[in-house]
């Protein structure tokens, strides 16, 4: 069974796809394709089992995920992109500059970390993945959300928070648990990184306590050309909780690196 993955798509001339955060779909990424299709042409796919893709039944893996990416770069008609991810997403961009590296035009990384998952935090993830098989909906809003969002945003964006506390109520349980499982396996990605040829621009959010600005700093340490922004008054979700300065930081980098205007 081939998955098919939903994209979103805006704007016309250098290809940036965006890839969303677990348990989010590309719906978060509402403001990048407003603000930056002035500039560039921003693609934004489901990853499988979220939001309208299919799920399918391999075995969780983000090469899988990574492959699925190329797969809408063909179909879209694209040879090389700049390709950037969100937490989950930017495991799965490490794994499409692994799997995919004559495609790759630049790397975007925000809230994200190279390094695998420690045994503790694998099995986190299965006894969430389990729980949610068990139709225990409430762990994700419990236990998930509010790693997701930085304390500014609780306190003074209550419409921001709401509207990322329905995108995880509407997350389905068997993509969930396939996500974590994918999570829970992948690699070490700091090799990938160290081999990159591409210009890269690394984003943690000020307050973020899942991938803090150490992992970001660590990232691009690793990487010949990359380039670590700070994302001020940002927890997890900097493209959702900070669009406007996550904007001007990825439209800058683009600038700058691939002559995007």
């Amino acid at each position: 069974m081939v998955v098919q993955l939903y994209t979103r798509s805006a704007g016309t001339g250098l290809p940036v796809v965006l890839l969303h955060a677990f348990p989010l779909s590309s719906a978060m990424w509402l403001a990048q394709r407003e603000g930056l299709a002035a500039s560039c042409r921003v693609i934004t796919p489901d990853l499988r089992g979220f939001g309208g893709s299919t799920l399918g039944d391999d075995e969780p893996s983000v090469e899988l995920m990574a492959d699925d990416v190329a797969r809408v770069l063909d179909a879209e008609g694209i040879d090389r992109a700049v390709v950037g991810g969100l937490s989950m997403g930017g495991y799965v961009t490490m794994a499409f500059c692994r799997r995919h590296p004559d495609r790759v035009l630049g790397v975007i990384l925000a809230s994200t970390k190279a390094s695998p998952d420690a045994e503790p935090a694998r099995a986190n993830r299965e006894r969430i993945a389990q729980a949610v098989l068990a139709d225990d909906r409430e762990v994700l809003v419990k236990e998930v959300l509010p790693a997701l969002i930085g304390p500014t945003t609780k306190q003074r964006r209550a419409m921001v928070f709401g509207r990322v506390k329905g995108l995880v109520q509407s997350a389905p349980p068997k993509a969930v648990a396939w996500a974590q499982r994918a999570m829970a396996a992948r690699p070490d990605s700091f090799g990938t990184l160290g081999a990159l040829k591409a210009p890269a621009l690394v984003l943690a959010g000020e307050e973020d306590e899942l991938t803090p600005p150490a992992d970001a700093e660590a990232m691009a340490r690793t990487m010949p050309g990359g380039r670590v922004e700070i994302i001020a008054q940002a927890g997890h979700l900097t493209a959702v909780e900070q669009p406007e300065a996550f904007n001007t930081a990825v439209a800058r980098f683009l600038s700058a690196e691939l002559g995007a205007v």
